[in-house]
């Protein structure tokens, strides 16, 4: 190796040690930017297969060192697993979150609910059977009457919020997803533009898998990687990002509960919420993400009782505000006073749903009917077996027991509380999974502050190492140039 040869050599060492300086300086000044993943530069030596000529034999080192580019220190198996994982946790956290709030609306147990609104109205038929003729229990009755009713419509106004908040929910999820669809795409196009320009698009890859990582929360798309530097990422199996185009969904259906099974909408659109393409009809399977909770959440009652949460459990207050009328009303339409007959003591509207369109018939307590006429005013027969009714000891005309509908409301506030029960563990367990995968990958990927000092005190010598090289191989040239020959004069 002649002497020039060797001054590049060291300034090879000089390029590599102050590029991995820089390196060392980009990863401390982003030690707490979020979605950045760690850089490492990568050498090689340069052999020294050129300097051996044809005639000659001489063994020697190599030419330096080589630059071959910028690592970024991730791992695409870690990645894939905080996508899943946030896939998973964003349904689970929607869906617990939704029958929490229709859990706290209940007020269950307590004072405020309907539970206690019941034992209240029972009571009042005993206060009622016991004092038949009386002006002030029977106002006494009508009064918490009209207090259950309320009960039941706000109940289920309740539910009808809960579930325009979900529906309002998944237009502004659906309008997010396009946003950042549109940037993966445009990320897609500038970092295939930096790969093949042979530059490093190690930020650019940080910025798109921070998206990714949200799109996939989101829907529980997927991302395939391409050779060129770009991802796909597919919902339900079909591109919503592919190269640097990006399509659009759009949400569709109703956009207020009205009833059990009615879903309509202010602008005449009617039928289920569902997500669409904007260019194809047809709904889209979405694989999970806090978009498919919400659609789940959404979806229409159904007869077998497996349809939407929200919708179900209106469909159970309808359905609990239609019993209590029928149950009650079968026993109060067989009793009768001096001036009207027994009639309906609840009312339902047929214009819309049971729970919002229940009334109470009587107004005063001249109109309401405790016993029968013919046995006198003072007759509280017919009140003793509402009351019975709430008990869950009344019959009816075979002999046969008659389920106390305080026993139905207690069923749905069960089955509700296990099912809100179960969804909160279920997204404590996906939240926990979702906390490890990220916990992995920033162990990975992230910025260890005294790692980085150890290298920047190590390209630091080695900088200084190859200036000492550098130095000695300049002035071996200056005695070689200047002093050759001097010797004797």
């Amino acid at each position: 190796m002649s002497t020039f040869g060797g001054l590049n050599t060291a300034y090879t060492g000089l390029v590599a040690a102050r590029q991995g300086l820089e390196v060392v300086g980009q990863n401390i000044a982003n030690a707490n930017t979020d979605g950045y993943t760690r850089q490492r530069v990568t050498t090689s030596a340069v052999d020294a297969a050129a300097r051996i000529g044809l005639m000659s034999a001489t063994v020697g080192p190599g030419q330096g060192v080589s630059v071959d580019g910028i690592a970024r220190l991730g791992s695409a198996s870690l990645d894939a697993q905080v996508r899943s994982s946030a896939a998973v946790a964003g349904y689970s956290a929607v869906r617990a979150n939704a029958l929490s709030a229709v859990e706290v609306s209940m007020n269950e147990p307590g004072e405020s609910g309907l539970s206690a609104q019941l034992q209240e109205f029972w009571a009042g038929w005993h206060g009622v059977a016991n004092s038949a003729g009386d002006t002030a229990p029977a106002g006494v009755l009508l009064s918490r009457a009209e207090v259950l009713t309320g009960q039941i419509s706000a109940g289920y106004q309740a539910v009808a919020a809960q579930w325009s908040t979900e529906r309002a929910s998944v237009d502004s999820m659906v309008a997010e997803i396009n946003g950042t669809a549109g940037q993966v795409a445009e990320l897609n196009y500038r970092i295939r533009q930096t790969v093949a320009g042979g530059g490093t698009a190690n930020e650019l890859i940080d910025q798109r898998n921070l998206l990714t990582t949200s799109l996939a929360a989101l829907t529980g798309g997927s991302v395939v990687d391409r050779t060129d530097g770009t991802v796909d990422v597919l919902v339900g199996g079909n591109a919503l990002v592919s190269g640097d185009s990006a399509r659009a969904l759009i949400a569709r259906g109703a956009r207020t509960l009205d009833g059990p099974n009615g879903l309509t909408d202010p602008a005449g659109t009617t039928g289920p919420v569902r997500v669409e393409w904007v260019d194809r009809a047809g709904s889209i399977g979405i694989d999970g993400g806090e978009l498919a909770g919400s659609l789940s959440l959404l979806a229409e009652a159904d007869a077998g009782g497996t349809g939407g949460s929200l919708a179900e459990a209106a469909a159970t207050y309808n359905t609990f505000a239609t019993n209590l009328a029928a149950k009650v009303n079968a026993v109060y339409s067989t009793g009768n006073n001096s001036t009207l007959p027994g009639g309906a003591f609840f009312a339902t509207s047929a214009l819309g749903p049971a729970a919002l369109g229940l009334s109470v018939t009587p107004t005063t307590a001249a109109e309401l009917t405790t016993g029968l006429a013919l046995n006198g005013a003072l007759d509280g027969s017919i009140a003793d077996q509402i009351a019975q009714l709430g008990a869950g000891k009344a019959v009816d005309g075979a002999g046969n027991p008659v389920r106390s509908p305080s026993a139905d409301w207690s069923d749905f506030v069960t089955s509700l509380a296990v099912k809100t029960k179960g969804e909160l563990r279920q997204a404590s367990l996906a939240d926990v999974t979702a906390t490890t995968a990220v916990n992995a990958q920033l162990a990975n990927s992230s910025v260890d502050l005294d790692e980085e000092n150890v290298n920047l005190l190590m390209f630091q010598h080695a900088y200084q190492g190859a200036a000492r090289v550098l130095t000695a191989v300049d002035e071996m040239l200056d005695t070689l140039i200047n002093r050759t020959g001097l010797v004797g004069r």
